[in-house]
């Protein structure tokens, strides 16, 4: 699949700047401005995040207004339901908010719903148990901000709600006692992109000063404050980037129970970042809704015994096995129905439907057709409870909920943003809907889209890259949206004589660049059809991050190559 490669702008003054400042390399200097650094304090802020740079949690809009009404309901003895999504970003903000509140008071319960029987968000048969179980106060967190009849209906019943959500409001709210949502036009909160699972945070910090809780009581749930960040993939910036760094530190020192488990079964011994929390840990945590029940991950984060905790996380682990083997085998499918299908090769969309495909993976399944298959738009759709669920991934660039929306009165329900959606219809309209889709997407998408994008930092020489230079690259971690793993480029290097294949599908490098008898290695995995372009001893092009390995008890640097192509026009 050929790949386009664009390079991000320059800035030479403001780079020019800072490394007068900082007195570091000045490619360092590019990607700081590059990330917004253009200060010594801010640079510093970015290198030395710590938790008095986090805002105070009362500028929040109706901050005030949910913890009376959680202080009252205590005084009152009311029964409180603490409610989350399904997913990583709910759960881990489920048993951060219920966990913290249930230390200081008993009348409190959680409920987190089916992903197959009650769908996301405020369900009715939610909102039932509450009626059912004399509860008076539902914390809703990572949902709640469209539920309009729902809450509506609730409010009729006696039932208040205090909604912790990060998603963007309509412009009706529900009729909630508060709303904490920095993404509310009238909320001066100055941060707006904090998790789910971050502003149920920012809600027990505020609840903890009122009532005079020690600190350490809140910071104990920052490693699945991390956790959420990672999983939801909100930008890496901000507040979100000093939760991440001390969470971070958390998850290496002293995990909860929950965390430790999943570490220990994961066979990870090395020090966590968020890549293994995005690739390690949140999958487990996700299969417990995909595949199952997600309150299995509460309890896991809940859980303060050691041995409790592990065989939790065993089931955990089990579900994740399951999974794979799911979105391996559906994915295998997917790809063998357009292979047989010349009129599906030469479309500008994907959409599939199996009506016996696993809910709980169509999601993953049309990332990995994208990701390894067929770069365009794609969406998945299977039969669940009598109606056609799907869920829609797009390429860079391409709003799919907005094509989405342009079908809109072929569907029953539909939601999501620019790169991520979800969707139900009739059967009888899914041809329909595969029809209007691609005719949407061929028609709106620039063809350069159907291309994958290389986005690239910086150009850098082979000289440049020093135990020194990466000991401070090693410094931008936490890294995810918007600080993103640095990636380079290197003109003009040739193999060395020892690039060789590895497996028949892997290519070990050994380059160079001009006279210099600097080389170095590195590792492109899966790029064996390029290895041409290296044996022919030719100059080339590469694209590649920097990663360390052990060799022999020894640290060294390694080029993690992501593209190479012919140096000659």
């Amino acid at each position: 699949m050929q790949k386009r490669w664009t390079v991000r702008s320059y800035q030479p003054k403001q780079e020019a700047l800072l490394q007068s400042l900082l007195r570091i390399h000045p490619l360092l200097c590019r990607l700081l401005v590059q990330r917004g650094m253009h200060t010594y304090e801010e640079s510093r802020l970015f290198f030395r995040p710590t938790l008095a740079d986090l805002h105070d949690p009362w500028l929040m809009k109706d901050m005030d207004k949910a913890v009376s009404r959680i202080e009252h309901a205590f005084f009152m003895k009311e029964k409180i339901l603490v409610f989350g999504d399904y997913d990583v970003d709910g759960t881990t903000a489920v048993a951060t908010v219920y966990d913290f509140l249930h230390a200081l008071y008993d009348n409190i319960e959680f409920y987190i719903p089916h992903r197959y029987r009650e769908g996301y968000g405020i369900s009715t048969q939610g909102i039932e148990y509450a009626r059912d179980n004399d509860v008076k106060l539902v914390i809703a967190l990572d949902c709640g901000i469209k539920a309009v009849e729902q809450i509506t209906w609730a409010k009729e019943h006696g039932i208040d709600f205090v909604i912790c959500d990060h998603h963007l409001p309509d412009a009706i709210l529900p009729p909630a006692v508060a709303i904490l949502n920095p993404k509310q036009y009238d909320c001066p909160y100055p941060y707006k992109e904090l998790s789910g699972c971050g502003i149920g945070y920012k809600l027990i910090s505020a609840f903890a000063q009122k009532q005079n809780v020690p600190e350490q009581s809140v910071h104990r749930y920052l490693d699945l404050v991390a956790t959420s960040i990672a999983a939801d993939i909100v930008p890496m910036t901000g507040e979100n980037r000093v939760l991440a760094f001390h969470g971070l530190k958390k998850v290496n020192e002293s995990p909860l129970p929950g965390i430790q488990a999943l570490i220990q079964l994961s066979g990870l011994k090395e020090q966590l970042t968020i890549s293994n929390l995005v690739f390690v840990i949140a999958p487990r945590v996700n299969a417990a809704g995909r595949m199952d029940d997600a309150r299995k991950a509460v309890n896991l984060f809940v859980e303060t015994d050691m041995e409790k905790a592990m065989e939790i996380a065993k089931v955990l682990h089990a579900d994740n096995f399951d999974r794979k083997e799911v979105d391996s085998t559906i994915t295998k499918e997917a790809v063998a129905i357009i292979e047989n299908d010349l009129e599906l090769q030469g479309r500008k969309s994907t959409v599939l439907y199996k009506p016996d495909w696993h809910k709980g993976v169509v999601g993953i399944v049309a990332s990995r057709l994208i990701d390894k298959h067929y770069y365009r738009p794609t969406i998945i759709l299977t039969l669940s409870n009598d109606k056609v669920a799907g869920s829609a991934r797009s390429v860079t660039g391409f709003n799919v909920y907005e094509a989405i929306h342009k079908c809109k009165d072929l569907l029953e329900n539909y939601g999501g943003h620019f790169y991520a959606a979800g969707m139900t219809l009739k059967p009888e309209n899914v041809p329909a809907f595969q029809e209007r889709f691609e005719q949407v997407v061929a028609e709106s998408i620039d063809p350069e889209l159907l291309k994958p994008e290389i986005v690239i930092d910086t150009e850098i020489t082979l000289h440049d890259i020093t135990p020194k230079f990466f000991r401070i690259l090693q410094q931008f971690e936490p890294l995810g949206p918007d600080n993103l793993r640095p990636v380079f480029l290197v003109r003009n290097v040739m193999d060395s004589g020892y690039s060789r294949l590895v497996k028949d599908e892997h290519i070990k490098f050994s380059v160079k660049q001009g006279r210099s008898s600097i080389s170095h290695t590195g590792i492109g995995f899966y790029m064996s059809e390029k290895f041409p372009i290296v044996s022919t001893h030719q100059p080339f092009d590469m694209v590649f991050t920097i990663d360390e390995i052990e060799w022999n008890g020894k640290m060294n640097l390694q080029l993690k190559v992501i593209d190479i192509r012919s140096s000659k026009p």
